[in-house]
């Protein structure tokens, strides 16, 4: 039997560059939050077996009665209060899944101790709500296959310059180039990102002090193993798990949901 993967859904952002007062998971794209969205397509991929989705402050319990009524989150979900930044907000997220993973495995006896219960660990954003349920397999799939840290990634496409500091006193702000950078070994990193249970602990660990200030938080968990020393792979992203953070973005969104129809 298959051992059970996590994903832990982050929620809790405040969404303030979209012009809305509430946050960004709770605002609705085809009538739906979008925390409902990429929860939904977690469930759909067949390949994660339990959700836990850090929720804004104050906003826990409705959080979880919007994905409590939600016919098609068919698997468990339990819904914790995020923190400051997402570094911490993954983190209680992570040690609230591996809590419940572990009273899991206390009541199903002796045997079940032998191993954890939970092997594999995705970290999603819900401001990635249309990430394919084909996505979420295929970065479940990799780690199983023995890559530790997985995340997908789209090529860049844009021409890419690194620049120097303007010259103080120039009334235009222009940035000098130092070059023009190869955009072929770029990639343009996605969620979700999947870990081996074990690696993802371990590199929260170890960077836990870094968690609770926004300048120095790590922006995604797959920098955290990096900062170890140790590998990160990249599987094939896909244009559909594109970040939500404008108005812009969530009338593309919208449009993609369309042509999906």
């Amino acid at each position: 039997m298959p051992v059970p993967t996590l994903a832990v859904l982050t929620a809790a952002g405040s969404g303030t560059r979209l012009g809305l007062d509430l946050p960004k998971a709770l605002v609705e794209l085809d009538g739906l939050p979008l925390v409902v969205h990429a929860a939904r397509r977690l469930c759909a991929s067949g390949a994660v077996d339990t959700i836990v989705v850090t929720a804004p402050p104050g906003l826990r319990e409705h959080v979880a009665a919007l994905l409590q009524d939600d016919p098609v989150v068919d698997r468990p979900v339990r819904v914790v209060e995020g923190a400051g930044t997402r570094q911490a907000s993954v983190a209680a997220g992570l040690s609230a899944g591996l809590d419940a993973d572990t009273l899991v495995a206390a009541t199903a006896g002796p045997s079940a101790l032998a191993q954890p219960a939970v092997d594999v660990v995705l970290v999603h954003d819900a401001a990635r709500p249309l990430a394919p349920p084909a996505l979420v397999r295929r970065v479940v799939e990799a780690v199983r296959a023995g890559h530790a840290a997985v995340v997908p990634g789209l090529p860049v496409t844009d021409t890419i310059k690194r620049v120097t500091p303007a010259r103080e006193g120039d009334p235009s702000g222009a940035e000098p180039v130092a070059e023009t950078v190869d955009r072929a070994a770029l990639r343009a990193v996605q969620t979700p990102q999947g870990f081996d249970r074990a690696l993802l602990v371990r590199a929260h660990e170890s960077a836990a002090h870094r968690a609770d200030d926004e300048r120095s938080a790590a922006t995604d968990d797959a920098g955290l193993v990096e900062a170890l020393g140790l590998p990160v792979h990249v599987v094939p992203g896909d244009a559909a798990a594109a970040k939500i953070t404008t108005a812009h973005d969530l009338r593309v969104a919208a449009l993609i949901l369309r042509e999906e129809r």
